[in-house]
């Protein structure tokens, strides 16, 4: 046979200290027991595979093996036979293969099933070997009558892979098949046959489903799952069966098989689009999800379930019910992706019906057995924000009943439910009323700080009539504890010690001052009495004991949200007195506002606070008590209060919704719409099916990598990395592509010398997460020739890995010569993609990665937003900073980028610049990623690329 046409085996790992001689294997096969014939046998067939057939052995194993009853033997053996070189250097057939073929013969009239089944399987194996099939055509065929189903089903197999290679052995194949098809009673061979005349005979497939049509919705799953596949190949054709065929997949809608089930449902949607048929399909896909227990399944499903109503429009709307019943699934993805179907199928018609299924399930995750919880209310406090944000008739039933969970202890949904709130207060003037009012109500219960701030930012801006600012004051009073708060702490740490002299007094216990030796944070030693050690007891008592919420954060050291606090107080102060002509209560509010702010400054600086009050919140807070120190003489101020926060969370507001409505108009925009003057091609004038299950022309497509750009010669050139030196005896060089998680290096050798090179060896060795997949073989060169070598190498991880290695081959006189390649180093921006993810989930990863790389800035770039751009472009990452907080001339900029890599791993960067007087860029990059490996390659990466940029000197 020619070298082209051999079959390729995978190298199995052969310790040649291990390997025994020939001889050794001859005496082993002669008079060795079956089980070392196995082992002997083994080992024979691991060589040849490895390019080592020792073919002197091949009469050994005929004479002593082949005749041997073991049925683990008789396997092994098949095995041998496959791999064993079959032909001499002329492309003849051995004289020995005539004996093999006799046994062979032989095993198919075996009268045991399992040796008959076995070496039926073992005949597909050398279908390519006509010589061999040929004496053995009719014996095969007699198989087919066997009584065992298990010889039967493999017999119709061999016939089919003898037939599809060689037609000329079997002609009457077809024929054979259909009778065997019309008397077979086992559901595997039924189907086997099938198969044969679906791939071979397809009007015969057809006329079987003709004949049979009534009975196939009770046959065997695999055989409907065959018949499914020839009505997709039929349809593509202009058949005459089409209605009958819609008739038979409806039917099988409601088949027992889940597999069945979602191949008729697809298979229905690409045949017709009826609207019933449609709703059908998608009945079908939502019982499937609820009723299949495996959760990968069930996201596949979901996945052509939006897919279809992304075709189909509002055909499906009447389904959205049903698809709520999906998040009865303790899977949180599966919830997830069923939300988001259901949402982009909400319409005026449903949406109250949504929004209260979604409430029910809210009250539900309250309950202690409820599972995943806190993931699951943050995901339905989403979607009805999403709901209510979108549809204002729902707004005002929704926003009381999740503004109860404000003080809940997942502080995520909190923070939901409080972006909700401020987002509905400002869109619907006519609730801001009875929001404040339940917000006031529930401020006692709130818990996190970020909640406080969000809530106390509402209750400034909104909260308008004189009554109701009475009212906020009143409560933040009961929140806030008595006032001042540093005097209350004091006259408390005073209260306990006179306790505690008191216990002393009574327990009549002489107070002795002690001295023990205590050791400082710098490692000096100082004297600790016991009069220091009980005040610090107390004071720790003090900071233990129970307290209002807002007090006990402004006691944890939490002063952003202080300055909040004082913020929200100096508006609402403002605000009345526009609305309130009584000065008294005008100054008395004033009075307390002003007391409340000092006080937070004042206990920020003592020592019953975990931190001193920093900086920012002290001026921020003395800033407020300025603004209500001068109320007449600033009314700038007044506005820069009471008017241009709201309007710049307007603008937020209304840039958001700019946002998602160009989103929503590109994405209508990628519909197909055809211009009067677009080019038509031959294969648009055909009507083509709406799925893409029936279109195998786009799966080639995708699977060929067609849909991929194609790369030309030029850019191949670019991927060339020399290994040798011009002057080397043995010129290399290899192109590198990259193809998914695999390297293929392409290394072109070309023999500089006037002698033949024998025993040439290529051998590889990496750095990194790189493994070497094939062992390098042994070529031998001609002088002044050409030889190519190719090597595939795995990458596991996104890291930057080397690749080195030299060439070894014998010189003249049998002289070991010795080459070191140059070292290739792999580029980790081919493993890494631009992604998105929201705030909050930066955030949260910022916090949760431990690897931190800090590259300093130094560059030729004066634009800040330049060398913005620059990095996203060096390292594949993607800005999550809005376009709008970036714009403007500003000589700072901070940006947050994102990527992940092919691997699954996230790369977080935070870019901090800041341009000088002298018009030049300083600053940081900050990376950060779970895995050490892809912090240090980024942070490489960008330092390499800011040389690149330099300028020469």
């Amino acid at each position: 046979m020619a070298s082209s046409e051999t079959s390729c085996y995978t190298i199995v790992f052969e310790d040649s200290s291990e390997t025994p001689s020939t001889q050794e294997l001859r005496s082993a096969l002669q008079k060795g027991s079956d089980e070392v014939k196995l082992d002997t046998l083994r080992k024979i067939i691991v060589s040849t595979i490895n390019g080592n057939p020792q073919p002197q052995l091949l009469m050994p194993i005929i004479q002593y093996v082949m005749p041997s009853r073991n049925k683990t033997l008789k396997k092994l053996l098949h095995f041998y036979w496959e791999v064993c070189p079959k032909y001499d250097e002329n492309g003849k057939l051995q004289q020995e293969m005539i004996l093999v073929v006799n046994a062979i013969r032989n095993d198919l009239q075996h009268p045991n099933e399992y040796i008959r089944g076995e070496t039926l399987r073992f005949l597909q194996k050398i279908s390519k070997d006509a010589e061999l099939l040929e004496p053995l055509i009719p014996t095969c065929r007699s198989c087919l009558e066997h009584r065992h189903a298990y010889v039967r089903k493999n017999a119709v197999f061999a016939v089919y892979t003898i037939y599809r290679q060689f037609d000329h052995l079997i002609p009457d194949a077809p024929e054979l098949i259909q009778t065997f098809l019309a008397a077979e009673s086992d559901a595997t061979c039924k189907r086997n046959a099938f198969v044969f005349l679906a791939n071979c005979a397809m009007p015969k497939a057809v006329e079987y489903i003709m004949q049979t049509f009534d009975q196939i919705p009770s046959m065997d799953e695999l055989l409907q799952m065959s018949i499914i596949e020839v009505i997709r190949q039929d349809c593509k054709r202009d058949t005459s069966h089409r209605s009958r065929y819609i008739l038979l997949i409806s039917e099988l809608l409601n088949a027992p098989s889940h597999a069945v089930k979602y191949e008729a449902a697809t298979t229905l949607t690409s045949l017709t689009q009826n609207t019933a048929a449609v709703k059908a399909a998608a009945s079908c896909y939502i019982q499937l999800i609820t009723k299949e227990s495996d959760n990968n399944a069930k996201l596949i499903v979901l996945d052509r379930l939006d897919k279809l109503r992304s075709k189909h429009g509002h055909v499906l709307d009447s389904l959205v019910m049903d698809i709520l019943q999906i998040l009865s699934s303790a899977d949180l993805e599966v919830r997830r992706k069923a939300m988001s179907i259901v949402l982009s199928m909400t319409s005026s018609r449903n949406v109250e019906e949504i929004v209260l299924f979604f409430k029910k399930q809210l009250q539900k995750t309250q309950e202690q057995d409820f599972e995943k919880a806190p993931e699951y209310r943050q995901l339905l406090i989403q979607s009805i924000h999403v709901c209510a944000v979108k549809f204002s008739e729902v707004a005002a039933s929704v926003v009381h009943a999740l503004m109860d969970f404000l003080g809940d202890s997942n502080n995520p949904s909190a923070l939901d439910v409080v972006a909700f709130v401020r987002e509905v207060v400002e869109k619907f003037p006519p609730l801001r009323p009875t929001i404040c009012e339940k917000l006031i109500q529930t401020l006692g219960e709130i818990k996190s700080g970020k909640v406080y701030r969000g809530v106390l930012w509402i209750l400034g801006e909104y909260t308008e009539g004189g009554e109701q600012i009475q009212e906020v004051f009143y409560e933040l009073r009961k929140v806030l504890g008595e006032i001042p708060i540093l005097t209350s702490e004091q006259r408390l740490l005073e209260e306990t010690g006179l306790e505690d002299e008191q216990k002393e007094r009574d327990e009549q216990q002489p107070k002795t001052e002690s001295t023990k030796p205590k050791v400082l944070a710098d490692g000096t030693y100082a004297t600790e009495t016991a009069f220091t050690s009980m005040s610090s007891a107390r004071l720790e008592a003090v900071k233990a004991a129970a307290k209002p919420p807002l007090r006990t954060l402004i006691l944890g050291g939490d002063f952003f949200t202080g300055s909040a606090l004082a913020s929200a107080l100096t508006k609402l102060v403002l605000r009345y007195t526009e609305v309130s002509s009584d000065v008294k209560k005008t100054n008395a509010l004033k009075a307390e506002a002003m007391l409340i702010m000092a006080s937070v400054i004042r206990v920020g600086q003592s020592k019953f606070v975990t931190v001193p009050i920093d900086e920012d919140s002290s001026e921020r807070i003395m800033s407020c008590i300025q603004t209500l120190g001068e109320l007449v003489a600033k009314p700038v101020v007044h506005d820069m209060f009471l008017k241009d926060t709201r309007i710049a969370y307007s603008k937020m507001v209304l840039a958001q919704e700019k946002k998602a409505a160009e989103k929503k108009e590109q994405e209508s925009a990628k519909a197909k719409i055809v211009q009067v003057d677009d080019l038509l091609t031959f294969r648009q004038f055909t009507k083509r099916v709406a799925d893409d299950v029936i279109d195998d022309i786009e799966d080639v497509g995708r699977a060929t990598g067609a849909t991929e750009i194609q790369e030309d010669f030029i850019s191949n050139l670019s991927r060339i990395s020399q290994l040798t030196g011009f002057s080397d005896p043995i010129y290399a060089e290899a192109y590198v592509k990259v193809h998914g998680f695999d390297i293929l290096l392409d290394v072109l050798l070309v023999n500089q010398t006037a002698d033949t090179l024998q025993n040439l060896c290529l051998d590889f060795a990496t750095l990194g997460d790189l493994k070497l997949v094939e062992r390098p073989s042994v070529y031998t060169v001609a002088p002044h020739s050409f030889q190519s070598i190719k090597a595939t190498i795995k990458v596991s991880s996104t890291e930057t890995g080397v690749i080195f290695g030299s060439i070894l081959w014998e010189g003249p006189g049998m002289a070991e010569q010795c080459v070191i390649l140059n070292d290739i180093h792999i580029d980790i921006m081919d493993y890494i993609k631009p992604a998105y993810c929201t705030e909050a989930q930066f955030r949260s990863m910022w916090t949760e990665f431990e690897w931190e790389n800090r590259v300093n800035v130094t560059t030729s770039i004066s634009d800040p937003r330049e060398y913005l751009r620059h990095v996203m472009k060096a390292t594949n990452m993607s800005c999550l900073t809005p376009e709008g907080a970036v714009s403007g001339d500003c000589d700072f900029l901070s940006a947050n980028m994102y990527a992940r890599s092919l691997f699954g791993e996230d790369a977080l960067a935070n870019l901090s610049v800041e341009r000088t007087d002298a018009g030049t860029i300083t600053g940081h990059v900050r990376i950060r990623s779970k895995t050490q490996g892809i912090a240090l390659s980024l942070g490489d990466r960008i330092t390499m690329a800011q040389k690149e940029n330099r300028p020469p000197a």
